[in-house]
């Protein structure tokens, strides 16, 4: 397993020029990895990067599992077995509607899935703001389609919106990544104005 950056590191290599016969299964997680990567990478291997999602605070919570699931790039995949996951909106407590940008990454709590942290220790302001109505908020945001599988926008802070859309750091730098040779590599970030207002 490596994280996104290595794999974005190794496709502006020649790989035609590497043996990888012994190379039998790749994963990645820690951030999302760009379809265009995952392209490049199957080309020259023959291997699908297979995505997940999990925190420090739990463990892998979602995740593209072979052989029983296909692989959508750019997806994290489905709930792992014994984690039930929703997408809320703003609302809160209420489920998204499918594709619905933006929505919060929801982890039920009742009953626990094994493997998700208890609390935070001596931060009463940060629990009351990651656990509310039976399920804890990862602060990430997403949103599921209608085979189930999630799509990972970015952190809470981190959304902007443009034009009625919410816009993720990710999103750009997928977009800007799929110009070779004009773009080599890229990277987005948000930084809050004074204002309240995002750049």
């Amino acid at each position: 397993m490596f994280p996104p950056t290595i794999y974005r590191m190794m496709i502006l290599a020649e790989l035609e020029k590497y043996d990888f016969s012994e190379l039998r299964h790749c994963c990645s997680a820690g951030e999302p990895l760009n379809p265009e990567v995952i392209k490049v990478w199957k080309k020259a291997t023959g291997l699908t990067i297979y995505e997940g999602y999990g925190q420090t605070e739990t463990v892998l919570c979602i995740g593209t599992f072979p052989p029983c699931m296909e692989s959508k790039h750019g997806s994290m995949g489905k709930p792992s077995p014994g984690w039930h996951i929703e997408i809320h909106d703003d609302e809160g407590g209420k489920p998204a509607p499918l594709h619905e940008e933006g929505g919060h990454i929801a982890i039920r709590t009742d009953p626990r899935p094994i493997g998700l942290f208890h609390e935070y220790i001596d931060n009463d302001v940060e629990n009351a703001k990651s656990f509310s109505d039976g399920y804890y908020y990862t602060g990430d945001k997403a949103y599921q389609d209608e085979d189930g599988y999630f799509w990972f926008v970015g952190r809470d802070d981190d959304v902007i919106k443009a034009s009625g859309y919410r816009i993720g750091p990710f999103e750009v730098e997928s977009a800007l990544i799929e110009h070779p040779p004009s773009v080599h590599e890229a990277a987005v970030s948000v930084r809050r104005m004074s204002s309240g207002a995002r750049s």
